[in-house]
């Protein structure tokens, strides 16, 4: 590609600082490669392309939440209220509306919490689509912010289209964490990973990324993995102004430090051993390798074409012909484009620190078999199989950048136009091969769709009347969990 006057480019793995100033140099520079500043548009927009703009991005997300919500098969997900959303976040909301500094696990869930607390505003017979609609609207807004946050790393629009919809066609969504209040922060994760490599060029942008970074760390203690990649930032970006995700990131952990300091000091914080089943604790590093090899890397490619080559061969044999072959796609990108090597690195071991701490904190939920209908920890893969996906698809937006530079320099060449003609073959085979996966993986049976996915309507119901004919305007229903909360009636909106 030839650079056009004003726009900061790349060369290798340096990225030009915005202002024309020299990037530095040695490992600084190599660091400061992970933080690229995505291309100035080469003319200022228009008032009117700037409306349409937003225009579609809102059909966008609109689209985006219809689809989600159309992955879940069986009851629809606007009918059932699922897991901690019944049995905690809902009742916890009428209970004690705008309680939402509670702790839950041993660290508090601010994000679930809210949306439980909005829901309540609504008739208790809409709390279903409530929960359901703003869940997956949560995550076509993340898809949209990975669309803007990967415009550094991932320069061609299309190949940024193509990331944003693997966020809502991910293969492992159906099991569980599509479409609920409660599995929004697994979405956010996947938002928190770009946020942290972005580099907004507007000030609204970097307001987005400090919030989505507060959001993400006030609900889940997970993100402290993200300490040593915002301490490469900051080493590699020297002004303060670069640094608002890291602030959010900051003032998220200062909100969760008490929960979590007061949960380990009880002995009741998984940190420490505390809480949870007794089960699955004896092997628990193996446990999460095993589980990063076999629902990670296995299934990759896809839920059903893991299946598939599971029921052809067995699991350890399949996991290694997804294994090889991922290795392969991987090592020719490292091969022939030495400016995705810092993504891909950080990408991967994120995706693989990310699955082992998950399941050393939850230990026993590796312990349940994995069935076609049932992985209990399928939440814990989302953000390593996005990082694969990433990685691949920077690559393939690599392979572009040179194409447009082959065709820019050498247009007659035969040699030069063969390598051309093979890159393009390579991205079209890889956007073929993830489309085709998100296709047989877009709907399916899964935990969403089961016992955990309770029918709202009858539930509302006995509520409604159990308020009718209480003597003191309180209810306890059962919820699950050993669970009757004391809820009174007037903070129920019939």
């Amino acid at each position: 590609m030839v650079p056009q006057a004003g726009n900061s480019t790349t060369t290798g793995s340096l990225q030009s600082t915005p202002d024309g100033q020299d990037p530095a140099g040695g490992f600084r520079g190599l660091l400061a490669g992970l933080f690229p500043v995505a291309q100035a548009p080469a003319a200022p927009r228009m008032r009117s392309w700037r409306v349409r703009t937003v225009a579609v991005q809102v059909a966008a997300v609109a689209v985006g939440a219809v689809v989600l919500l159309l992955r879940v098969p069986g009851i629809p997900p606007w009918r059932t209220v699922y897991a901690e959303d019944y049995f905690l976040f809902l009742p916890w909301a009428l209970q004690h509306p705008w309680h939402l500094l509670v702790a839950f696990d041993g660290y508090v869930q601010v994000v679930p919490r809210l949306i439980a607390q909005l829901v309540t505003y609504l008739p208790l017979a809409d709390a279903a689509r409530g929960l359901a609609v703003i869940g997956a609207l949560v995550a076509a807004l993340c898809a949209l912010f990975i669309f803007h946050a990967s415009a550094g790393h991932v320069r061609s629009v299309p190949l940024r289209v193509l990331l944003a919809c693997g966020v809502i066609l991910l293969s492992s969504a159906p099991m569980e964490i599509a479409d609920s209040g409660v599995n929004t922060l697994w979405y956010l994760g996947l938002a928190m990973f770009w946020a942290v490599l972005w580099r907004p060029r507007t000030p609204a942008g970097t307001a987005v990324a400090a919030v989505v970074s507060f959001l993400v760390t006030s609900s889940t203690i997970i993100v402290i993995l993200y300490a040593p990649l915002l301490a490469m930032r900051l080493f590699a970006l020297r002004r303060p102004r670069e640094h608002a995700v890291t602030a959010g990131w900051l003032a998220g952990c200062l909100l969760q430090v008490r929960f979590v300091v007061a949960a380990a000091m009880s002995g009741q914080s998984r940190l420490v051993g505390g809480g949870g089943p007794a089960f699955g604790r004896d092997n628990r590093w193996g446990n999460s390798l095993t589980f990063y090899l076999h629902d990670v890397i296995l299934r990759w490619p896809g839920w059903h074409l893991s299946w598939r080559l599971q029921s052809f061969t067995t699991i350890d044999r399949a996991t290694l012909i997804a294994g090889v072959a991922l290795a392969a796609g991987l090592g020719l990108i490292i091969a022939t484009h030495p400016g995705a090597r810092p993504f891909m690195a950080v990408a991967m071991s994120t995706g693989f620190a990310f699955t082992m701490f998950a399941v050393y904190l939850d230990p026993w939920d590796v312990t349940f078999p994995v069935t076609f209908k049932n992985e209990v920890a399928a939440r814990y893969t989302a953000l390593p199989i996005m990082a694969i996906e990433a990685s691949l698809i920077v690559g393939a937006d690599y392979a572009l950048r040179k194409r447009r530079e082959t065709c820019v320099r050498h247009a007659t060449g035969r040699r030069d136009a063969a390598a051309v003609r093979r890159r393009a073959l390579a991205v079209t085979a890889l956007v073929a091969f993830l489309v085709g996966n998100w296709m047989a993986d877009f709907r399916y049976h899964g935990i969403r769709s089961g016992r955990a996915a309770h029918r709202w309507a009858p539930i509302a119901a006995e509520w409604r009347h159990d308020c009718q004919v209480t003597p003191n305007g309180m209810i306890s229903p059962a919820v699950g969990k050993g669970a009757r909360p004391a809820i009174p009636c007037d903070h129920i909106r019939f």
